[in-house]
C-alpha cells in the first residue's frame, strides 16, 4: 500500500523519485487508483475530535440549573412527597430534553453549512483536469495550485515558473514565501501570486503543519446581540437570587420549615431564571443560517446575520454581480496586427482555457480558427494577478522561434510597449470611446527578439443583470445605498451605473487614495467625499480597505463584495465581508457571507431573512425578561403582601404549579425560530434602552395585571378562605397571560395585524392552553379543579388586559420612536453646523 512521504523527505527527493515513491505520474493517478486509496488511507482532513451524543445529553443533567432542580427533587424524596418528585423529575427530564434538541439541531444546521463551504481542489486525473473536494485527495495526485487558492494538502511543485506564498497563518512569517519547483507548498497556506502544479504527498492528519484550511472558524461564536441579552439573563439570575434569599429569610421567620421553603425557592427560582435563552439564541441563528443557505448564501459565522441585518451601504463589485458575467468580444481596434484573428489569435496564446476564467474564454469563443494554436507550443504561462494587471505566456513556434503574447489592462499594455506620445493618445481615445458604451478593453502586445509590440485592442461587453435595477430599487427600499466598485476606468462605470440607476457620480479611487489607503481614509473631507459616491472606478484591492474604513468612521455599517486573494483584508474590515460566487478560497475565508448565485438579489434576500432572524431574537428577549419580572416579583411581592390567607402562611402557587408552568412555557419558546416576522424597512442595530424599556413595562403592567386578578379572587370571588383554589386560579392566569404576553411581544405594531404566527408558534401556544384548561378544570390530583365559570372568568380578564396591553405597548413604541427620530434630527443639524 502507497504510504504518506514526510513533508522533509519529499522536499529532499527529485520529482521523479517521489511519483516512483507514490507510484504516480505526471498524468495523475487513475481514479480507481485515487478511490482504492481514499478508502485505506482516509480523507484529506482532520480528525476532529466530535462530543459524543450521549455526553451533550449528560451535560444538561449537570450545572447549576440542573443540580438545583434535582436538589429539590431530593427534598421532595425526603417529605416523602412522590407526585412532587416525579413532576419535578419529569421537569428535569423534558428541560434536558430541549435543551439537547435544541443544541442536536443547531449542530447539524451548522454541520450542513460547514459541508457547503467544503475546498476545493484542481487535480489530473485519468490524464484529465477537474474539481473535486479537497477532502477526497490523496497523496500521488497531481493538483493545480493557482492565485487565490488555500493549499489543499502537502504539495511537492513540480511545473511552473513560481508560486508567492502566503504562510502567516502557519509559521508566522509577515511576508510571502516564493516557492519554486522542487519545493513544498503546506496545506493550509495561501498562494498569493503565480500558478504551478504539484504532486500531493500528504494529506490529512499526515500534513507538515496537520491542519487544513478551515473556512468556519467561528460558527458557534458569541454575537454582541447574545453577549448583550446575555447580560440581561444574568442580571436576572442576580434579582431572582436576591429575591429568593430576601423570601427565604422572610418564610423562616415566620416559622415555615426550611426543607419546604428552600424546595420551593428553588422550583421557584429554576421557573423565573431565564435558563433557555442562550439555547433559543442559538437554535434560532443556526436554523436562520441554515435558511440563508437555502437562498443561497451561507455565513461562515453566526454573529454575521446580526451584522447582516444592521448594513446601510452596501459596496458592490460590477462584474458577475451587478453585469451577467457572459462576456462577449466586440469589434478590435488594430495596430501592429494584420487582422482580428491575428489579434485574437494572441490574446488566446495569453490566456488558459482550463482556468475558466470568463475573459480568458470569451477571447477562445472569439477565435475563427482554433487549429491556429496548433502551431505554438506553450511553455510557460504567467497568470493574471491585481498588482501586475496583465497575463503573459510563453510560445515555441513550429520553426523554433521563441516568442511571448501578454493581454491585460490597456494603460498596462501600453506601458509594457513603450507607446510613442501620438500612438498613446490615440489608443487611449479608442478606449474612452468604448468605455462610454460600457464596453471594456484588453491590450494585447507581442514579444520577438526581445521587444513588446503592441497589436491591438479587443473589446469586450458585460451586459448588466436582467434582475439587477430592480433589485437595487429594493435595495433602497431597504434602506440600503448600493456603491459600485470596479476596477474598470470611470466612464465604463459611470455607463452601467447609469443604465442600473445607481447614479453616475463616480470617483476614481485613486483621487482619495493618493498617498494610500492608510493615510488618506483619516481625512474627514476624503470620508465625506467617499459617503457622497455613488460608486468607486479604477479601483484595486487596497483601495477596498480604505473605502470600507472610511464609511464606518462616518457612523455606517458596511457591506463590501469581494472575489480576489488581495481582496481579503476589506471583506475582513467589513462589518459583511461578502465573497460572491467563484470566489478564491482566500476570499471566502475572509468574509462573512459566501454566496454561491451570481447577482444582487442573493445580498438582498440575505438580508431581508437577517432581519426576520434578529426581530425573532428580539420578540423573545422582551418577552422572556417581561415574564422573569412577572413570576418572581409577583409572586416574592405576593408572599410579603400577604402574610397569611385562611389562617395559613400564604404560597400564590404550589411547587407543583411552578413546575407545571415552566414545562407549559418551554414549549411555545421552542418553536419562536420558525415563527413569522415583518422585514423591517430599515437596517435593524441592536438598541438596548429600546428592549429594557419596553420589557420591563410589559413585566411591570403583567405584575399588576396578576395582582388584579388575585385581588378580585379574594374579594369577590372568597377565595380568601380557600387558598386551594385561589392558587390554582392564580396558576391558569400566569399561563395564560404568558402565552397571551408572548403574542404582543412579537410585533411592535396591534397583535391582530399580519404578519401572523406560524403555524407552529400558533398550534404550540394553543395545545398547552388546552393542557392548562384541562388540568385547571379536573385538578388530576396536581391541583383542586375549578369552575368552568372561573376559568371563564380567567381567560376573560387576560383577554381584556391583552387589548389594553396591546394599546400600551403600540403607543410606548411610537414614544419611543419619536424621541429617537427626535434626537436624530438634532444630530443631523448639529453636524451640519459643524459642517
Amino acid at each position: 500500500m502507497v504510504q504518506v512521504v514526510d513533508a522533509k523527505e519529499a522536499e529532499a527527493m527529485s520529482a521523479e523519485a517521489l511519483y516512483a515513491k507514490l507510484e504516480s505520474s505526471q498524468q495523475g493517478l487513475s481514479a480507481a487508483e485515487a478511490a482504492s486509496r481514499l478508502q485505506a488511507l482516509g480523507a484529506n482532513e482532520l480528525n476532529v475530535e466530535k462530543t459524543s451524543i450521549w455526553k451533550m445529553l449528560f451535560g444538561y443533567f449537570w450545572g447549576p440549573i440542573p443540580w438545583m432542580i434535582e436538589i429539590a427533587a431530593i427534598l421532595s424524596i425526603i417529605n416523602k412527597d412522590w407526585m412532587d418528585f416525579a413532576i419535578i423529575l419529569a421537569l428535569l427530564i423534558i428541560n434536558a430534553g430541549i435543551g439537547f434538541w435544541q443544541e442536536y439541531k443547531a449542530s447539524d444546521a451548522l454541520d450542513a453549512l460547514k459541508a457547503q463551504l467544503a475546498l476545493k481542489a484542481r487535480v489530473r486525473r485519468d490524464g484529465k483536469w477537474s474539481e473535486i473536494p479537497a477532502r477526497e485527495l490523496v497523496p500521488g495526485d497531481v493538483i493545480r495550485i493557482r492565485l487565490g487558492d488555500v493549499v489543499p494538502a502537502d504539495t511537492k511543485l513540480t511545473e511552473g515558473e513560481y508560486l508567492s506564498i502566503d504562510q502567516a497563518a502557519l509559521t508566522g512569517e509577515s511576508l510571502p514565501v516564493s516557492k519554486k519547483t522542487g519545493e513544498i507548498a503546506y496545506s493550509g497556506s495561501v498562494a498569493k501570486q503565480g500558478e504551478m502544479v504539484g504532486v500531493v504527498s500528504a494529506t490529512g492528519g499526515n500534513t507538515f503543519f496537520a491542519k487544513t484550511a478551515k473556512l468556519v472558524e467561528s460558527a458557534g461564536a458569541v454575537s454582541h446581540f447574545q453577549k448583550a441579552v446575555l447580560h440581561i439573563g444574568n442580571f436576572l439570575i442576580i434579582v431572582a437570587l436576591v429575591l429568593c434569599v430576601l423570601l427565604v429569610a422572610v418564610q423562616l421567620k415566620r416559622g415555615d420549615a426550611f426543607l419546604d421553603v428552600l424546595q420551593f425557592v428553588l422550583i421557584l427560582a429554576v421557573a423565573s431564571i431565564p435558563v433557555a435563552m442562550p439555547a433559543v439564541l442559538s437554535v434560532t441563528m443556526a436554523l436562520g443560517a441554515l435558511a440563508l443557505s437555502k437562498h443561497k448564501a451561507i455565513v461562515s459565522r453566526l454573529q454575521a446575520i446580526e451584522e447582516m441585518a444592521g448594513i446601510d451601504i452596501l459596496c458592490s463589485d460590477k462584474t458577475g454581480t451587478l453585469t451577467q458575467n457572459k462576456i462577449t468580444l466586440g469589434e478590435p481596434v488594430l495596430y501592429a496586427a494584420k487582422d482580428a484573428q491575428e489579434l485574437t489569435l494572441a490574446g488566446a496564446l495569453a490566456s488558459k482555457e482550463e482556468n475558466n476564467d470568463a475573459i480568458d474564454l470569451a477571447v477562445f469563443a472569439g477565435l475563427s480558427d482554433r487549429k491556429a494554436l496548433e502551431s505554438y507550443t506553450p511553455e510557460n504561462f504567467t497568470p493574471f494577478d491585481p498588482v501586475s494587471k496583465r497575463t503573459e505566456a510563453k510560445v515555441k513556434t513550429q520553426d523554433g522561434h521563441e516568442e511571448a503574447y501578454s493581454k491585460g489592462a490597456p494603460q498596462v499594455i501600453f506601458d509594457l510597449c513603450g507607446l510613442d506620445a501620438a500612438t498613446r493618445q490615440k489608443a487611449d481615445t479608442d478606449v474612452l470611446s468604448y468605455a462610454k458604451k460600457g464596453y471594456r478593453t484588453l491590450g494585447v502586445a507581442r514579444q520577438a527578439d526581445g521587444k513588446w509590440t503592441f497589436l491591438g485592442i479587443l473589446s469586450l461587453f458585460d451586459p448588466p443583470r436582467e434582475d439587477s435595477a430592480e433589485t437595487i430599487s429594493e435595495a433602497r427600499k431597504h434602506g440600503i445605498d448600493v456603491k459600485m466598485v470596479t476596477g474598470d476606468n470611470t466612464a465604463i462605470a459611470a455607463e452601467i451605473s447609469g443604465q442600473l440607476g445607481m447614479g453616475t457620480n463616480i470617483i476614481p479611487a485613486s483621487q482619495f487614495f493618493k498617498e494610500g489607503a492608510d493615510l488618506s481614509h483619516k481625512m474627514p473631507e476624503t470620508r465625506k467625499a467617499i459617503e457622497q459616491a455613488e460608486g468607486f472606478a479604477e479601483v484595486f484591492p487596497e483601495h477596498k480597505y480604505g473605502i470600507v474604513k472610511a464609511l464606518q468612521e462616518r457612523g455606517h455599517l458596511v457591506g463590501m463584495t469581494g472575489d480576489g486573494v488581495n481582496d481579503a483584508p476589506a471583506l475582513k474590515q467589513a462589518d459583511v465581508g461578502i465573497a460572491v460566487s467563484g470566489a478564491t478560497d482566500a476570499a471566502r475565508g475572509a468574509a462573512a457571507l459566501i454566496l454561491t448565485q451570481p447577482g444582487l438579489s442573493v445580498i438582498i434576500k440575505a438580508v431581508e431573512i437577517s432581519r426576520q432572524i434578529f426581530e425573532r431574537m428580539m420578540s423573545y428577549t422582551i418577552y422572556r425578561i417581561a415574564m422573569t419580572i412577572d413570576i418572581m416579583f409577583f409572586v416574592v411581592l405576593s408572599m410579603l403582601i400577604f402574610p397569611v390567607v385562611a389562617g395559613a402562611h400564604f404560597y400564590p402557587l404550589t411547587p407543583i404549579m411552578i413546575i407545571l408552568l415552566a414545562l407549559l412555557d418551554d414549549i411555545p419558546i421552542m418553536t419562536i425560530a420558525y415563527d413569522r416576522t415583518r422585514i423591517d424597512p430599515k437596517p435593524v442595530r441592536w438598541n438596548m434602552p429600546r428592549v429594557i424599556t419596553v420589557s420591563s413595562a410589559l413585566g411591570a403592567f403583567s405584575v399588576v395585571q396578576t395582582f388584579g386578578l388575585l385581588w378580585l379572587g379574594m374579594e369577590y370571588l372568597g377565595l380568601s378562605k380557600d387558598p386551594g383554589h385561589l392558587q390554582t386560579m392564580l396558576f391558569l392566569q400566569l399561563v395564560v397571560a404568558g402565552h397571551l404576553l408572548l403574542f404582543l411581544t412579537r410585533t411592535s405594531k396591534f397583535f391582530f395585524q399580519p404578519p401572523f404566527p406560524s403555524w407552529q408558534l400558533l398550534g404550540a401556544i394553543v395545545a398547552t392552553q388546552v393542557v392548562a384548561v384541562l388540568i385547571c378544570a379536573f385538578g388530576l390530583k396536581l391541583m383542586p379543579p375549578l369552575p368552568w365559570k372561573w376559568i371563564g372568568l380567567v381567560w376573560g380578564y387576560n383577554l381584556a388586559w391583552m387589548i389594553g396591553l396591546d394599546i400600551f405597548k403600540v403607543q410606548l413604541y411610537r414614544m419611543i420612536d419619536a424621541r429617537a427620530k427626535f434626537h436624530r434630527k438634532a444630530t443631523d443639524m448639529m453636524n451640519k453646523r459643524l459642517g
